[in-house]
């Protein structure tokens, strides 16, 4: 695993490991926070056959703007013949993943370490 650069913003850092790009969401992710984070999160979805983690292990409060940002980015990876795969292990956010359907479309995962050893073939397909 690559050194964690600082953080690009509060909510947001950016980093590789193992050949996927993991953008590590922070705090809280409402409507601020999520203007802060989308330029990055477009830069990195424009990218033909990206591979990307969405980790939301340090995420403290999660609204609608983040399950905008969640699907945006699934849209934006599998048009481009992308994977994209999420950590979240957070009850509450679990809870609005299921009701919402995304977990369904985006299955989360307990832990990076997890979400780096999926099956390219099962990753955000649906």
């Amino acid at each position: 695993m690559q050194q964690e650069p600082a953080p690009l913003t509060r909510h947001l850092r950016i980093h590789r490991d193992r050949g996927f790009t993991v953008l590590e969401f922070r705090g809280e992710i409402d409507i601020a926070s999520a203007t802060e984070i989308l330029p990055y999160l477009d830069r990195v979805t424009a990218r033909p056959r990206a591979r990307i983690v969405i980790d939301l292990s340090q995420v403290e409060f999660f609204d609608c703007s983040g399950l905008r940002l969640l699907y945006r980015a699934r849209q934006r990876v599998l048009e481009r013949d992308g994977r994209l795969h999420l950590v979240c292990a957070h009850p509450l956010t679990l809870r609005i993943l299921r009701v919402t359907g995304l977990s369904r479309l985006l299955p989360p995962q307990p832990t990076l370490d997890a979400a780096l050893g999926q099956p390219e073939a099962t990753s955000g397909t649906l």
